[in-house]
């Protein structure tokens, strides 16, 4: 089997304050990229790894299409392609105009700036993005998606900023004035998340996509241990180990989110094969 992975875990970005930074990301990136090693047979060289001023928008975006380059071309026999991303997610109104109610679900890359009232596109991966490119997924290519991010609910207005504990802290970073949260949040909007996006598409084939929460809560940034890790991410890895069904392992994330008292919910895109199987199996 062929593989390639790419993860990502961005705590500092250039454009925001450190007050915005975050602290178990980078660690995230790392984790995963040692899981895959040690447990699924990745070799080092098949892991790209970029964290906070190598993770720009286009050094992330450009691996992604060249690993959908690399799984449409004859004789390259790529069978299986990991994508994790720890960041920041935010909000921007919907960019491509075809729905005009709807808002975009944005990760944040180590370059995310502001133009005028709302962050640039040009600076953070849009969902639109990432299904276009998922879109381009050829049959019998397996494609692992893992986020630990915040999505783009508009619940998350009230508590973008302040984490109830010291050592917790939401991995979300609103629109950077009040004239673009008020477009992303316009009343009536439909909040849109990439889970969304995989869940409608008519590619031929579709990734797997764990999700560090629900598109109305914050994914938190914790310590455990005196280490910080996403709180998903932490939990995730235990139970990727564990070799049960994609959607077995999603409970027990769950179950340790909840009685560790965080809020949020994991949710798990796929097919019901691709729950019914352990996580890197082909289904």
């Amino acid at each position: 089997m062929t593989q390639f992975a790419l993860c990502v875990g961005i705590n500092k970005f250039e454009n925001l304050p450190m007050a915005s930074w975050l602290n178990g990301c980078v660690n995230d990136a790392n984790d995963v990229s040692t899981l895959l090693t040690s447990c699924f047979g990745f070799a080092d060289a098949s892991i790209t790894v970029l964290t906070d001023q190598a993770a720009t928008k286009d050094a992330v975006f450009g691996a992604l299409t060249e690993a959908l380059d690399r799984a449409n071309t004859p004789g390259e026999h790529l069978d299986h392609i990991v994508f994790t991303m720890s960041s920041h997610g935010t909000q921007l109104p919907d960019m491509n105009g075809d729905e005009v109610d709807q808002v975009d679900e944005a990760f944040a890359t180590y370059d995310l700036r502001q133009n005028g009232a709302a962050w640039d596109p040009g600076s953070l991966i849009v969902d639109d993005e990432l299904h276009d490119l998922f879109a381009r997924l050829p049959k019998g290519v397996l494609l692992d998606v893992i986020l630990d991010t915040c999505h783009s609910g508009s619940g998350l207005r009230a508590m973008d900023l302040v984490p109830t504990l010291d050592d917790r802290r939401p991995r979300f970073v609103p629109p950077p004035t009040p004239l673009g949260r008020d477009g992303a949040e316009a009343e009536g909007a439909d909040t849109r998340t990439l889970r969304d996006l995989v869940r409608t598409s008519r590619a031929a084939a579709k990734p797997v996509l764990f999700a560090a929460c629900r598109a109305d809560q914050t994914a938190a940034d914790a310590s455990f241990d005196g280490r910080y890790n996403g709180a998903f991410t932490h939990f995730l890895l235990d139970g990727l180990q564990s070799g049960s069904s994609r959607g077995e392992v999603i409970k027990q994330v769950n179950a340790q989110l909840r009685g560790r008292k965080f809020a949020q919910r994991a949710q798990l895109e796929a097919s019901a094969s691709g729950k019914s199987t352990a996580w890197g199996t082909a289904f």
